[in-house]
C-alpha cells in the first residue's frame, strides 16, 4: 500500500521502541530494569479512581463535549488560576485524551509548510515529529550540559526569524530535568511579545521541581495572550494509561483546537474527566509523597552514577529523569544503551532519541524502586568498565 509522503516525515517516541525489545527479552525469560519509559511507578490514588468508579455507576459512558466536560473545564480554568496567577475562563480550556494532542493540535493549527517553529533540543521527540508532518521547519535551540541544560538565549534570539510562527517552551525539561529560570522565561516571553510569535508552554512536569521557583511563561504579563499552555493528569497523578491532558489557550483558538478534535477523537471519555476533577479537587497528599520519593530516587541515581567509569552527570532540578554524560567512554551514545540492554539488562535510552543535541548522553527515569536502582548500577559497572579496556 502506498502511503502519502508526509507519513514518511513523522517520527516516533523511542522509549515505546526501547519498551518493546526489552518487554521481548523478558518474554525470552531475561530479566530487565525498566529505565527507559517515563511512567510513575505509583498507582492512581485511591480517591480518583473511587471517583471514576461512581462516574462509571452513573452512567458517564457516552459522548461529551468535544471541549471537554463543563465540570472539568470549570476546574481546570480553577486551577490554572490559581497555580499561574492569571485569570482563566473555562472558554480557554480544552480537553484532550492526554497532553500530547496539544502538542500535535497546536503545530497543526499554527504552523504550515514553510513556517519555522522554535523547539527545545534535546527534547520531547514529538515536537519534532509534528514540526516536519506538517511541512514546518525545525528550528532546534541545542539545550547544553554547561548551561544547566536552559536555553541558549543569544542564539535563540539569532534564530527567531520573520518566518518563526511558534516557540515551543517545556521546563522542568524531558530528559535533561533542565529548568529555565525566570531571566531565561522573561526573556524569551519579550521576544515573542516584541514579534507577537505564540508559545506553546509544556508544563506537563511543573510539580516535579526539587529545587528553585517554578516560573510559567503564562504568568508573565501579557504573556497569556499568546501562550497555549499545555498540562495534564498523567505525571502528577500517575494517570498515564488514563489518558487525560489540557491545553489552556485564547479561546479563538480553543474553537479551532476544538474542531480538530471534533474531526479527530470527538471528545475524551467521560467518566475519565469525572476522575479527573476529584484529581483536581482532592487531597493532593499522594501528589506530594510521590514527589518526594522521587527526589530520594534522584540523589541515590546521580550519585551512583558519577560513581560509574566513563560517566558524569548533574543533578536535575525538575522532572523524573537524569542525563548523564557518558562520552568519557568513548563510544557513541546510541552503542552505550545497546549494551547496557544486552549485557546488562538495564533499560535506558539514548540521548539521540531526544534529537541531535543528545548525543553523547543517556537519558535514565528514575520512575523505578529504590531496589531496582541500585541493582541497574551495579549491572552497568562491568559494562561501562570494558569500554575503558
Amino acid at each position: 500500500m502506498n502511503v502519502a509522503p508526509r507519513m514518511h516525515r513523522l517520527g516516533t517516541e523511542s522509549a515505546f521502541e526501547v519498551l518493546a525489545r526489552a518487554r521481548a527479552l523478558e518474554r525470552q525469560g531475561r530479566e530487565i530494569i525498566h529505565l527507559e519509559i517515563g511512567e510513575p511507578d505509583f498507582d492512581t490514588p485511591v480517591h480518583i479512581k473511587e471517583a471514576a468508579k461512581r462516574a462509571l455507576d452513573a452512567g458517564a459512558t457516552h459522548y461529551g463535549p468535544s471541549a471537554g466536560l463543563p465540570e472539568l473545564r470549570e476546574a481546570i480554568a480553577k486551577h490554572v488560576t490559581e497555580t499561574r496567577g492569571v485569570p482563566v475562563s473555562p472558554e480557554q480550556v480544552v480537553v484532550t485524551p492526554g497532553a500530547k494532542p496539544i502538542m500535535f493540535f497546536t503545530i497543526m493549527a499554527l504552523a504550515g509548510a514553510g513556517d519555522e517553529v522554535i523547539y527545545p533540543n534535546p527534547g520531547f521527540p514529538i515536537y519534532e515529529s509534528v514540526i516536519n508532518f506538517v511541512g514546518a521547519v525545525p528550528v532546534p535551540i541545542p539545550l547544553r550540559e554547561e548551561r544547566d541544560f536552559g536555553f541558549d538565549m543569544d542564539l535563540f534570539e539569532q534564530r527567531v526569524s520573520d518566518r518563526t510562527r511558534l516557540i515551543v517552551i517545556n521546563s522542568p525539561e524531558n530528559p535533561t530535568g533542565g529548568v529555565l529560570d525566570r531571566a531565561q522565561i522573561e526573556r524569551i516571553a519579550a521576544i515573542a511579545a516584541a514579534r507577537d510569535i505564540p508559545v506553546l508552554a509544556d508544563e506537563i512536569y511543573r510539580q516535579f521541581l526539587y529545587e528553585g521557583e517554578f516560573v510559567s511563561i503564562y504568568a508573565v504579563p501579557g504573556m497569556h495572550q499568546r501562550t497555549i499552555l499545555l498540562d495534564g493528569f498523567s505525571k502528577s497523578y500517575a494517570m498515564t494509561g488514563w489518558r487525560l491532558g489540557y491545553g489552556v489557550m485564547p479561546a479563538e483558538l480553543a474553537e479551532h483546537v476544538t474542531r480538530l478534535m471534533v474531526n479527530s477523537a470527538s471528545c475524551t471519555a467521560s467518566f475519565v474527566q469525572l476522575a479527573g476533577v476529584a484529581a483536581l479537587q482532592g487531597d493532593q497528599t499522594p501528589v506530594a509523597r510521590m514527589v518526594a520519593e522521587f527526589r530520594r530516587r534522584r540523589d541515590l541515581l546521580v550519585d551512583g552514577l558519577n560513581r560509574l567509569p566513563g560517566v558524569r552527570c548533574a543533578r536535575p532540578r525538575g522532572a523524573f529523569y537524569v542525563f548523564p554524560n557518558v562520552t568519557g567512554t568513548g563510544r557513541p551514545s546510541g552503542e552505550v544503551a545497546e549494551r547496557l540492554l544486552q549485557e546488562a539488562g538495564v533499560a535506558v535510552l539514548s540521548g539521540t532519541a531526544f534529537g541531535a543535541h543528545g548525543e553523547g548522553y543517556l537519558r535514565l527515569s528514575y520512575a523505578n524502586s529504590e531496589a531496582n536502582l541500585r541493582a541497574a548500577l551495579e549491572r552497568m559497572r562491568p559494562v561501562l568498565e570494558a569500554f575503558a579496556r
